[in-house]
């Protein structure tokens, strides 16, 4: 029957009564637990079974009451977290803006070592002295180009000097100043080097004219330049030292004959000064003018077995001449009494010829046959 429908439908309770009632039910059973709790006065099985009768019939009604709570907490923790992931996002944010600057430094930084690294790789064949630099400014133009280095006349760069980068010849120093020089490119049409085909060794000269790839011309020799050679300072005329790579041949889209510059694998902003004058700066001139037995007194006497063997050499080499002087006298003579024989064979038939061509006298004939 339900509630409705009972005599107690029309019965009601004021709320204020309701709950002090309420709270005083609860108030008198904690009491109760309390002093149920406070030792080990009473049956200790007694108060077991009530409390934990009471704790089986509140557990429900507190997980009920407790639920709010916790979804409380949890709605309290998703704000917070919310709030924390915007100000952790934006601190994120900045120590990212801040960590690629410093990788796009390190990246700088690591390629700069890498061009030093390269440019101090270099080494040259003769051995002349390099001295370091770094291209401040480019100046171009139709038919012009050229740049400028940060060391001059006080680092002693002189007019005319080479100037190459890891790769290889990129010009020749035009003009210097005390803290600055201007480097004439190759790639300028008042630049012309002599250079040779390193599979060939044919001459040739490369001669500027403001594009990319200088032409190569007055080559001399018949196919002496194929698609690929390896272009190379040839040394003439002592302005550049011998064997500096260039760059390799190519045919132009006009048919002539160019070369891809080695130089322009990477960026021209570190290079470095050949500081050669002539080949006369390549060798120690007292050396090439001192007599050439002018060390042989300063050299330890051989040993006997040394001796021995010298001695052996050179009584197989007289004992060689002699029997090649043997050889060619028999030869000569053999040759002599050829010639002998054959110009006595030839006064002989020379004798019977004219003996043949020389007519016999008639017989003188009797008086009477003549009547």
């Amino acid at each position: 029957m339900a509630l409705r429908d009972s005599p107690f439908e029309n019965l009601k309770v004021p709320l204020g009564w309701a709950a002090a009632l309420a709270l005083v039910a609860a108030v008198a059973a904690a009491v109760v637990l309390l002093v149920l709790d406070r030792g080990d006065e009473g049956p200790r099985g007694a108060n077991d079974a009530v409390r934990g009768g009471f704790e089986t019939a509140a557990a429900p009604v507190g997980g009920v009451f407790a639920a709010p709570v916790r979804w409380l907490g949890q709605l309290s923790d998703h704000i917070d977290d919310y709030f924390f992931a915007v100000s952790e996002n934006r601190r994120l944010r900045e120590e990212l803006a801040r960590l690629r600057a410093e990788q796009d430094a390190v990246v700088a930084l690591r390629n700069l070592n890498a061009r030093y690294e390269a440019m101090l790789g270099v080494r040259v064949e003769p051995d002349v002295p390099l001295l370091t630099a770094r291209s401040v400014s480019e100046a171009r133009g139709p038919f012009r180009r050229s740049r400028l280095i940060d060391v001059g006349s006080s680092r002693g760069v002189e007019v005319g000097n080479p100037v190459i980068n890891e790769h290889g010849l990129i010009g020749r120093v035009v003009g210097t100043s005390g803290s600055v020089s201007r480097v004439l490119l190759v790639t300028d049409v008042a630049s012309q080097i002599p250079v040779l085909v390193g599979r060939t060794d044919a001459r040739a000269i490369m001669r500027g004219d403001g594009s990319g790839n200088p032409r190569l011309e007055f080559v001399r020799g018949a196919d002496a330049l194929e698609v690929g050679d390896r272009i190379l300072s040839s040394g003439d005329g002592g302005g550049v030292p011998r064997g500096l790579p260039i760059g390799v041949a190519a045919r132009g889209i006009d048919g002539t004959w160019r070369v891809k510059l080695f130089s322009d694998r990477g960026a021209i902003d570190f290079v470095r000064v050949m500081l050669f004058e002539d080949f006369s700066q390549l060798a120690n001139g007292q050396t090439l003018d001192a007599p050439p037995l002018a060390a042989l007194d300063t050299a330890p006497p051989p040993t006997p077995q040394v001796v021995a063997q010298i001695d052996d050499a050179a009584g197989r080499r007289r004992a060689e001449e002699e029997r090649r002087r043997l050889a060619e006298q028999e030869r000569r003579e053999r040759e002599a009494a050829d010639a002998r024989a054959r110009e006595a064979a030839a006064a002989r038939a020379r004798e019977e010829a004219a003996a043949q061509a020389t007519p016999e006298p008639a017989a003188p004939q009797p008086d009477g046959a003549e009547e």
